[in-house]
């Protein structure tokens, strides 16, 4: 620019009518503008990490809070919580820990390969190798035309015997169970195990040895007789045959149709159930 070109002065107004305010520093509404924006950050930061630190607080204070035991009884417009658990606590009946060491402490019985469990094989062993013990009800059998004799087993044999011990009255005591080969019928078991059979037609006491022979020989069924309260005792593989004393041996007597009018064979083949002696 040439220098000889007026410049316009200073104090005057611009073409478009503008002119500074010479009133003011230089500057301050920028500053002004930058501290209120810097003002409001900082609010906007502080607000955020509170609101932040609110909504982390909440689940922690939720779980730490007690809940309130449902069997606790509450007053109105208070809040009670439920004590913690004591391992002391008494039981009902004033005994400490009982549930507590019954449930956790107890530890489960080891089983032996196979599962079985070996407190219970001593039992189990037992039970299977002892023989089942015949259900019935103990009775003496008397004579009535010897009222102080009964049926006794003497070595192998049954005889009418006087009974004067106390070997003699468990010797003269029978289980009366079903017969062993007709169920309406009566067998005579011993308290050592073994039963009332007729061989040779002599009665004796012998181990059953699971034959049918055996439970026929052993199966005698009740019959009248014609002495008041008096049973007899009929064979069931011999009918016609009934259980009589003869020279005090139990015998097989046979044809009761022949000795039905002979009073000696009434009254020895008539006797009476009566309790057991031992």
């Amino acid at each position: 620019m040439p220098e000889n070109t007026p410049r316009p002065p200073r104090n005057q107004p611009w073409e478009n009518g503008w002119a500074p305010d010479t009133s003011r520093t230089p500057g301050t509404r920028r500053l002004w503008l930058a501290g209120v924006l810097a003002l409001a950050t900082v609010i906007t930061c502080v607000m955020a990490i509170a609101f932040m630190k609110k909504a982390s607080d909440g689940p922690s204070r939720a779980a730490r809070s007690p809940v309130p035991s449902a069997s606790t009884a509450t007053e109105p417009g208070l809040i009670t919580f439920a004590s913690p658990s004591d391992t002391g606590a008494s039981a009902p009946g004033g005994k400490v820990g009982q549930s507590t060491a019954r449930s956790t402490t107890a530890p489960a019985s080891p089983s032996p390969a196979g599962g079985a469990n070996p407190s219970k094989s001593p039992t189990h062993k037992a039970t299977s190798s002892s023989k089942p013990q015949p259900k019935g009800t103990w009775k003496s059998v008397r004579s009535v035309n010897y009222p102080d004799r009964y049926w006794h087993v003497s070595g192998d044999y049954v005889k009418l015997d006087p009974i004067t011990s106390a070997a003699d009255r468990r010797n003269a005591t029978f289980k009366l169970v079903k017969g062993l080969a007709k169920a309406d019928c009566y067998s005579f078991a011993t308290a050592d195990g073994t039963y009332l059979r007729h061989r040779d037609f002599v009665l004796r006491a012998e181990r059953n040895d699971g034959s049918a022979l055996f439970k026929q020989d052993a199966t005698f069924c009740r019959r009248a007789s014609s002495i008041t309260g008096a049973i007899m005792l009929e064979s069931v593989n011999y009918p016609g045959r009934f259980l009589r004393h003869q020279n005090f041996q139990l015998t097989l007597d046979g044809d009761y149709g022949h000795h039905r009018s002979s009073s000696d064979y009434q009254a020895d083949s008539a006797f009476l159930l009566v309790d057991g002696l031992a």
